[in-house]
């Protein structure tokens, strides 16, 4: 029953003191904002203005709408006053969703520094191992490491990660150091994900049982539903395992696991991908994050 125009027609008529003055600040004709009125009367079932051949009068129930109408209208021209300036400086609440490896040790590692240079935008972060709906779920961007399913959604590849296969030093000082594919396969305990089997295809060249240029098909003796799981798996000693360097790298640095047969590595590596759902200009909250993102992995030799 209320439509902007004719707020604004109602505003426009009152305040010029005619409906001749209205059209003219409005850039219509005197008959096209009568009409707009009279609609406007008719679909709320009620008469707003009393008109005579000298003046127009407001009824009791066009004052009140007036009042309501102009309050309405003075927020939505602040709204589209400050437009200008958040482009400029990003506000607002960004959801996102990934599986708890990304939040942990892309996300987190990176939101301070994003905060810092984005002091407007607030984030929402929540785990999932799962591909969701974002208009369900409520998500603004999605975190995804590897390849993407067909989707309708939106993506932009914010970087690349290695693949490498890590064991604890405590774990090759009591089973020794594989110096070769069919020794990794024959006399370790490999460690691998429970779904996709995809995963369990390490970047291995060899003679191995399944080895050659597409990689080697391990069978984990353990498996586990996510990276971090199989992360902590490694780090106290239960196996080999083949994560990407985001996750390892500061384990690596630190020595908490070392290379293992990375002198046969394929130069394999995972794309980690924004996905978002677009319908026009992505809204700048999610595109500072999604730029800041991508700025920030291409700075860290991840794929290297």
């Amino acid at each position: 029953m209320l439509d902007l125009p004719a707020l604004i027609a109602f505003d426009a008529v009152i305040a010029a003191g005619s409906f001749s003055a209205a059209a003219a600040r409005l850039g219509q004709t005197p008959s096209g904002v009568s009409r707009t009125i009279s609609r406007f009367e008719a679909r709320l079932g009620m008469t707003l203005i009393v008109r005579t051949t000298r003046r127009l009068d407001l009824t009791e129930e066009g004052a009140w709408l007036l009042e309501r109408a102009r309050k309405v209208l003075a927020e939505l021209a602040e709204t589209e006053a400050q437009l200008p300036s958040r482009r400029a400086q990003p506000a607002g609440l960004v959801r996102v969703n990934a599986a708890t490896p990304a939040l942990d040790f892309l996300i987190a590692p990176l939101a301070a520094q994003f905060m810092d240079a984005y002091p407007l935008v607030r984030l929402e972060l929540t785990s999932g191992e799962t591909v969701i709906d974002l208009i369900e779920e409520r998500a603004d961007l999605a975190i995804r490491i590897g390849n993407l399913a067909d989707s309708s959604l939106n993506a932009r590849k914010l970087g690349t990660s290695a693949l490498r296969l890590l064991a604890a030093p405590a774990y090759l000082a009591r089973h020794g150091v594989p110096r070769s594919v069919d020794a990794l396969v024959k006399e370790h305990r490999l460690l691998g994900f429970s779904a996709p089997a995809s995963l369990n295809i390490w970047p291995l060249a060899g003679s191995g049982t399944g080895a050659g240029a597409a990689g080697l098909a391990i069978e984990p003796v353990l498996r586990a539903s996510n990276g971090g799981s199989l992360r902590q798996l490694a780090l106290h000693g239960a196996g080999i395992v083949c994560l990407s360097h985001f996750m390892t790298r500061h384990d690596l640095a630190s020595g908490a696991l070392v290379p293992v047969l990375d002198e046969l590595r394929l130069p394999w590596t995972q794309p980690i991908w924004a996905v978002f759902y677009k319908q026009g200009a992505l809204a700048p909250r999610v595109a500072a994050l999604v730029d800041f993102l991508a700025r920030r992995l291409a700075e860290s030799g991840l794929d290297s």
